[in-house]
């Protein structure tokens, strides 16, 4: 993709409140929810396809609505003498159907060849916010949609969104367990693996170009790495017993996992390239699922020493060890928020996992799931969104949800099984 154009007028409603520095909490009149019309984008040529303007709209519709930040609706476009560029916008219209802001969008095709130009508006002071257009070919139609809410966000809250980014999750579609990944809405589904066998727990390397995950291809569950951009799997740890759970650390010269070569599960980290193994965890109990904190100065991870499975956290050498969940007689999958001050983790309640968030420091343990059975939540690299796998009367998918349990929806899609996801970064 090629930018064009880059035009971005920061501007704030009258009735924001400024929160913090860098921070901008948008309210609309009345303190009700935001009201966004997006405008099925204008074509400029006759090459182009409704179909198209129809998805562009819908991809800024549904990112809009998941953000919590506007009530996001598509409406037919209004003529537009002029093009955007040039042509003035008559939001009488729009403020007379309650709407407070305004997307709108133009867009040629030619051949394989895209071009877009989205705008959003303050309808209420009928100003400008942010123009950009974009340069690329028809498959980069959502991301330029994705993209162009990204920047919708970092006007309105001061942080740019995660709607560029992927998600990779343990997908059955071909009858296996094999590793997957798509975008962050679960669109275009992209299978990884092909290797026939059990493949689990995939995680993205800090850069976004690997992925490390478990495989049982050759009998024994062994850690494998490989970059996105090829087919090669590269063993890491192939040693005796379990090499499972693999974690990058932040600055990706490490990687956190459980071994039992020794006997019982423990926690050891190992270099990048699989060597220097160092063990971490010294205790006859079995504990795996090792996650790092953003900083890469302490590890979660699951133990049950004390009989059932726990959270706990010790420092990144494996000192300083100290329970972190004191309610629930199950807890497991615990993923760092990328700030550092919370832990998602999932327990089992009342015969079925659910997803909770407790603080870093052990204080405001909160239940955000109460529907089926739920687990392995993963953060959007804003903090955002929680990714979680869940069973709800049908086959297991992936569904995604705000940061305060809020908007639950799958996004996983097609026939299969899909679990244990992992977000990319930005």
């Amino acid at each position: 993709m090629k930018l064009l154009l880059t035009l971005m007028l920061l501007f704030v409603l009258p009735t924001a409140l400024h929160a913090q520095p860098g921070y901008v909490e948008v309210t609309a009149p009345g303190n009700r929810q935001l009201k966004l019309a997006v405008e099925i984008p204008h074509a400029q040529n006759a090459a182009s396809s409704a179909s198209a303007a129809k998805e562009m709209a819908s991809v800024i519709a549904f990112d809009m609505n998941m953000s919590g930040l506007a009530n996001a609706e598509i409406r037919e476009p209004l003529p537009l003498a002029g093009g955007l560029m040039f042509g003035a916008t008559d939001f009488a219209p729009w403020l007379a159907a309650g709407f407070d802001m305004l997307v709108r969008g133009e867009y040629s095709i030619s051949g394989d060849n895209l071009t877009v130009e989205f705008r959003l508006y303050d309808a209420l002071n009928n100003k400008m916010m942010i123009a950009k257009r974009y340069l690329g070919k028809n498959r980069d139609l959502r991301r330029f949609a994705h993209s162009f809410c990204d920047e919708v966000l970092l006007q309105m809250t001061g942080e740019r969104g995660p709607f560029t980014t992927h998600i990779a999750f343990i997908s059955t579609q071909s009858g296996n367990k094999e590793v997957a990944v798509m975008d962050w809405d679960g669109h275009n589904l992209l299978p990884l693996t092909r290797n026939g066998s059990i493949n689990l727990n995939p995680d993205f390397s800090p850069d976004g170009r690997e992925i490390v995950f478990t495989s049982y291809k050759r009998g024994n569950p062994d850690l494998y790495k490989r970059a996105l951009s090829s087919t090669v799997e590269i063993p890491l740890s192939k040693r005796k017993g379990l090499n499972i759970t693999g974690a990058w650390s932040p600055d990706g010269t490490k990687i956190a996992l459980a071994l039992s070569k020794d006997g019982n599960a423990e926690i050891y980290t190992i270099a990048r390239d699989g060597s220097n193994p160092v063990r971490l965890t010294v205790n006859p109990a079995i504990e795996v699922s090792p996650v790092w904190s953003p900083d890469g100065k302490r590890i979660a991870f699951v133990s049950d020493r004390l009989g059932k499975p726990q959270i706990f956290v010790m420092d990144a050498n494996g000192g300083n060890v100290r329970r972190l969940t004191t309610a629930g007689g199950y807890n497991v999958n615990p993923r760092w928020s990328p700030k550092g001050d919370k832990i998602a983790y999932a327990r089992m309640h009342g015969g079925a996992f659910h997803i909770y968030v407790i603080n870093a420091d052990g204080s405001g343990d909160t239940q955000l799931t109460t529907t089926g059975s739920n687990e392995n939540p993963a953060w959007s690299p804003d903090g955002r969104f929680i990714a979680f796998s869940s069973k709800r009367g049908g086959p297991d998918g992936i569904y995604v949800m705000r940061a305060d349990g809020s908007g639950q929806i799958r996004v996983s899609q097609g026939k299969g099984n899909g679990s244990q996801p992992a977000w990319s970064v930005r």
